[in-house]
């Protein structure tokens, strides 16, 4: 459940309050919520946000949880997104467009790290993509996060969320709605980053950030799942048949 005494939000559209409105109606009527940790979120100051990312629709109870949680969510999202029908929304919430695999996402970054600036919360999904890890793990990530959180300074916090896959399955078409299905999302402990902030942002530095995010998020979901994660975290590069779009994959071998 929320927290007792959010903090204050940045002022709001009405544009930005309708849509908001509607996701929160929506979630509740989809979801039956477990909250937790949300006493983990800074109380003032800009913050990232980093979640695991298992289906398309897990945005949506995200969102709903940050918002609900006394925060103005800006989740980074693919630009193709803002084109398609529930663009319109996107746009009214002031969510950051990414070009990804181009220069302009460097763009997309410096963007959020303005907003970060304004006491907003910048929500990321680390991996880029819907995890292609067998067992819906969280996957080698990119590092554009840890870019943005070395540069700016500023809080990480680790989200670990499950259970809206079960609505919407990887890369699934047709929802499942009925019966309401649980979603559980818990915040953990900011991530330490301060003894990497004064290193050059190598490819070295960017990549021990991002595994240590990677791993306070994969500790998040171990928890909520009472599972054992995989020792070694599945790497896209090395499986690029896991590629292609589709709702199940083939058993891959782990190290």
């Amino acid at each position: 459940m929320p927290n007792a005494s959010p903090p204050s939000r940045p002022p709001q559209t009405r544009a930005y309050r309708f849509v908001a409105f509607c996701v929160r109606h929506l979630g509740f009527s989809l979801w039956k919520y477990d909250w937790r940790g949300q006493e983990n979120f800074p109380k003032k100051g800009g913050f990232i946000a980093a979640a695991n990312h298992v289906t398309e629709i897990d945005p949506l109870p995200l969102a709903h949880f940050v918002y609900d949680s006394g925060y103005e969510p800006r989740i980074l999202a693919k630009r193709a997104l803002f084109d398609s029908p529930v663009g319109f929304a996107l746009k009214w919430t002031n969510m950051i467009p990414v070009d990804r695999g181009t220069k302009a996402s460097a763009q997309s970054l410096a963007d959020a790290g303005k907003l970060l600036g304004d006491g907003a919360a910048v929500v990321i999904l680390p991996e880029g993509t819907l995890t292609r890890d067998p067992d819906l793990w969280p996957m080698v990530a990119k590092t554009g996060m840890a870019r943005m959180a070395l540069a700016s300074r500023l809080p990480v916090v680790p989200i670990a969320q499950w259970g809206a896959h079960r609505t919407l399955p990887r890369y699934g078409r047709v929802p499942s709605p009925f019966p309401r299905k649980k979603v559980v999302i818990s915040v953990g402990e900011p991530v330490d980053l301060s003894d990497l902030y004064d290193k050059p942002l190598d490819s070295a530095v960017l990549a021990e950030a991002t595994e240590r995010v990677m791993d306070a998020i994969t500790g998040q979901l171990a928890e909520i799942r009472g599972e054992e994660p995989p020792k070694h975290r599945f790497d896209l590069r090395k499986h690029p048949e896991y590629n292609a779009k589709r709702t199940d994959y083939p058993p891959v071998e782990r190290p």
